[in-house]
């Protein structure tokens, strides 16, 4: 592997058995579109920098993608994580001619928020908002309160850079045991799309008469017919877009008669658009029990921001373990950077032990070259992923193995070695 050098910051690039001879400077793309790279390779070994690209024997011409990456490790076991999916994204850069990232890291959380009052700085999302794809760990520290950590960097990314599209895929990945009957948890193979901007979690509410015997709080559930219709159409494409074509609808109308009952309706608007989607209807509370009798008979859910929370974390367990849980919050029209995370928290108790399940982070990195447009990339990650937990020898204590993350992270690397693009897998989420 060669290094080159571009806009004074290294970046990692697989080099052949031929010589990197000149690379032409970045050119200004609009934002969240893939910066372009040419380089000229000769077909010997040996440097000649001195020739002009014209006179080279046997020129190659080679476009190579650079993705800007911003890395925000957060708090807990959050940066031990997302540093080991830099390294396996590093080998991959490595692996995979033509590929290359730029990572810049901030060390925004709740270490931040002691020394600054705040969980990342005033002027956070216009400092994130040129590059491609934000890689995050996790939030939350014990020390301080759940509604200033998640409020002051997640949620403060997602609601800001409108990323309304939260997409979770579960799968029982080879070689791993779930709670459920080995022929029932061999169905998961779900995507839960949540709608990430509004609902539960909208932020509208307050507190009146704090400390007193009358003291009131309130939350209000905001749902709205641009946003239904927005995820309802995103969630639709995704279903059409996967083998089974079924689409499950998520409700809790009998009970919640106003805005549960606009998500019904406008959802019912947007799937008669789509005549080529088989379609069902479920009660949260029933759809657990679905989730859990007959997890074969789902394919692609959509549900609001605070059922599809609930439901995703169940979907994990069933999968395996709230280690493997990835996650993609996207914005779907590009101008903004998504963000790509695992499920899980930040883990305080095993937080420095080195025993996190780093594999998350690694179907998370998958997610994210996805949404990139390495797609070839994204499926030879999830290969080496499937193939370490298919072996069974490199697995971390939260999968019933005893690895620490170096050496799953080891493992998985070796794995990546062992293969070329071309790997099949299912398809990423």
């Amino acid at each position: 592997m060669k290094q080159l050098m571009t806009d004074g910051a290294a970046i990692a690039v697989a080099s052949p058995s031929a010589s990197l001879i000149r690379a032409r400077p970045l050119l200004p793309l609009s934002r969240g579109k893939r910066r372009g790279l040419t380089i000229y390779l000769t077909a010997n070994s040996e440097p000649m920098t001195k020739l002009a690209p014209r006179s080279l024997p046997l020129r190659r011409k080679l476009k190579m993608s650079l993705h800007r990456i911003a890395v925000i490790g957060g708090d807990g076991i959050g940066p031990e994580v997302v540093e080991a999916g830099v390294e396996v994204l590093e080998t991959l850069a490595a692996a995979e001619f033509g590929l290359a990232f730029e990572f810049k890291r901030f060390d925004w959380g709740s270490d931040y928020y002691r020394r600054n009052g705040r969980m990342m700085p005033q002027d956070g999302l216009a400092r994130l908002e040129n590059f491609d794809a934000i890689y995050f760990g996790a939030v939350g520290d014990p020390e301080l309160p759940d509604d200033i950590t998640l409020w002051g960097l997640r949620l403060a990314i997602c609601q800001g850079f409108d990323q309304y599209a939260n997409v979770r895929p579960t799968r029982l990945l080879p070689g791993l045991t779930g709670p459920l009957r080995p022929d029932l948890g061999q169905q998961i193979d779900w995507v839960i799309v949540r709608e990430n901007s509004e609902g539960e979690y909208a932020g509208v509410g307050g507190r009146a008469h704090r400390g007193l015997p009358i003291e009131v709080g309130m939350d209000v559930a905001v749902f709205t017919r641009a946003g239904i219709e927005r995820i309802a159409r995103f969630a639709c494409d995704l279903a059409l877009s996967r083998p089974r074509k079924l689409l499950t609808v998520v409700t809790k109308s009998n009970a919640q008669r106003h805005g549960m009952v606009l998500w019904d309706e406008v959802v019912r608007e947007v799937v008669r658009g789509y005549p080529g989607l088989t379609v069902d209807w479920m009660l949260v509370d029933a759809m657990t029990q679905r989730m859990v009798n007959r997890p074969g008979s789902i394919d692609t859910v959509l549900a609001t921001n605070l059922h599809a929370d609930i439901l995703s974390d169940l979907a994990s367990a069933l999968g395996g373990s709230l280690g493997i849980g990835s996650t993609a919050n996207i914005e779907p029209s590009r101008n903004r950077p998504s963000m790509f995370e695992p499920i899980h928290g930040s883990a305080f108790d095993i937080t420095g032990k080195g025993i996190a399940n780093p594999l998350g982070s690694f179907w998370t990195a998958s997610l994210m070259l996805d949404h990139l447009g390495e797609h070839a990339a994204a499926r030879r990650l999830m290969v080496a992923i499937e193939t370490v937990t298919g072996r069974g020898e490199h697995l971390s204590p939260d999968l019933g193995g005893m690895a620490p993350t170096a050496e799953v992270t080891a493992a998985v690397i070796a794995a990546l070695s062992g293969l070329n693009s071309t790997s099949s897998s299912p398809p990423v989420g």
